[in-house]
């Protein structure tokens, strides 16, 4: 038997399962990885959080002018737990900053982040002591859209690219971890490695 980090101890059949599943089930995923791609990057489940004038330009996309469902993203969710993209729209303030790292936290693997607009990627003309200078110093974004604010184009145009970046990813990456971690991690200035 092996001791494992938390400290439960993993018998032999654990131990031979796991590594089953991480070697033949990983290349199994691996190779049907642009089927398990499409899929993710058709489905797009994202989050309402807008947090100032942006949050009208993306309900704009959403309605039937610019129609953000044709990319497979029109099923906006209220809850972090049932959405795997989050588009902050908006001013960030200090105090906002930990909900908003809440609320990704909340989300399940994948999940993706979009920044959209000037105050959201950099803090746009609001250079004081409560606004955060981008959303990227307390979430990790994948995508950032520029504007002020930015037009729905813009934001299905950002939507494209996320797309892209999802048909990039290794599926089994999330997948085939047996102590519960995920292999996309990030890491932030003055965090250590996990």
């Amino acid at each position: 038997m092996a001791e494992h980090e938390e400290g439960f101890v993993l018998t032999t059949v654990d131990s031979v399962m796991n590594s089953l599943r991480r070697s033949v089930g990983a290349k199994t995923v691996d190779l049907a990885a642009p089927v398990v791609n499409w899929a993710r990057k058709s489905a797009l489940w994202p989050m309402t959080f807008g947090l100032a004038c942006c949050a009208i330009e993306m309900i704009a996309a959403g309605a039937g002018r610019f129609d953000i469902d044709r990319f497979g993203a029109g099923v906006f969710r209220p809850s972090p737990r049932q959405s795997d993209l989050i588009i902050i729209a908006g001013t960030v303030t200090l105090k906002m900053g930990p909900v908003v790292r809440r609320v990704y936290d909340q989300m399940p693997e994948p999940k993706w982040a979009i920044a959209m607009g000037a105050c959201a990627s950099t803090g746009g003309p609001f250079d004081s002591y409560s606004t955060m200078q981008g959303v990227d110093r307390c979430i990790p974004v994948d995508v950032y859209i520029p504007g002020c604010p930015p037009r729905p184009e813009a934001l299905l145009y950002g939507l494209m690219r996320l797309q892209d970046i999802i048909m990039r990813e290794a599926p089994s990456a999330y997948i085939f971890d047996s102590d519960g971690s995920v292999h996309r991690q990030r890491q932030f200035e003055g965090e250590e490695a996990a």
